[in-house]
């Protein structure tokens, strides 16, 4: 199973307060290690827009220790069973100068307004704003300054943050080489996401499924669509999965 990290953020921050092994997040981790013991079924891992170094701490918490994570939209897999990293073979020197300038650009237009580049991402930008009405209102200038440029960049909103990518990198590239890798078969795969971003996770897996607070437009991609949120609507397609 390939599921969006999201939604498993929202369970971590849950769990601070739940202290019983009954509770969702809890139930969720003992499914996990009984996955990796049992091999009796599905093994989860975790496909991205965060850092590579967020993604294989969330990685070891599910432990997983056999099938690469993949982190920074596409950009990054961590394979858990020796600790290496892959960058994606496609990104060139030039591209990664593209993503330096328009480091440059983007702090130069909006730092002073109090927007942060997200730190550890190598070859993509994520800005941040704890007002998001006022991320969401500079995402057109931003694509319009690319466009102009002639900057192969994709820019796209989900929930916190403005994420800037390299066009022909996504969570759709990396799950294709870690399929490859791996050799597991695609008939065999499936996903859980929650925005837009997770559009490419859905076109690569046998069975895509979302939580009830996902976005509107993503669970127009998916079989099902849990009735529960976040951690709650893992366990129940989970169980979907499994019937």
């Amino acid at each position: 199973m390939i599921w969006s990290s999201a939604t498993l953020t929202a369970a971590c921050r849950l769990s601070r307060t739940q202290q019983s092994t009954g509770q969702p997040f809890q139930q969720l981790l003992s499914i996990y290690r009984q996955a990796i013991q049992n091999r009796d079924r599905p093994v989860v891992t975790l496909c991205s827009g965060r850092p590579i170094g967020f993604v294989e701490c969330l990685c070891r918490m599910i432990h997983n220790t056999l099938i690469p994570c993949i982190g920074e939209n596409g950009v990054w897999l961590w394979r858990p069973a020796d600790n290496s990293f892959e960058c994606e073979p496609a990104i060139t020197e030039e591209h990664l100068e593209v993503v330096y300038e328009a480091r440059k650009l983007l702090r130069s237009l909006y730092h002073a307004s109090g927007v942060i580049q997200q730190p550890g991402k190598s070859a993509s930008v994520a800005l941040y704003h704890p007002n998001t009405d006022y991320l969401r209102s500079i995402v057109p200038t931003i694509t319009e300054e690319f466009q102009r440029r002639d900057w192969p960049i994709r820019v796209s909103m989900t929930w916190l943050y403005i994420n800037c990518d390299l066009q022909h990198v996504n969570k759709g590239t990396a799950i294709d080489r870690l399929l490859a890798e791996t050799g597991i078969d695609p008939e065999t795969t499936a996903g859980i996401g929650d925005t837009m971003g997770d559009r490419f996770i859905a076109e690569r897996v046998a069975w895509f499924g979302c939580p009830a607070n996902a976005e509107a437009e993503i669970k127009k991609s998916a079989a099902y669509v849990s009735p529960h949120p976040e951690v709650e609507g893992v366990l129940d397609m989970l169980e979907q999965l499994s019937q």
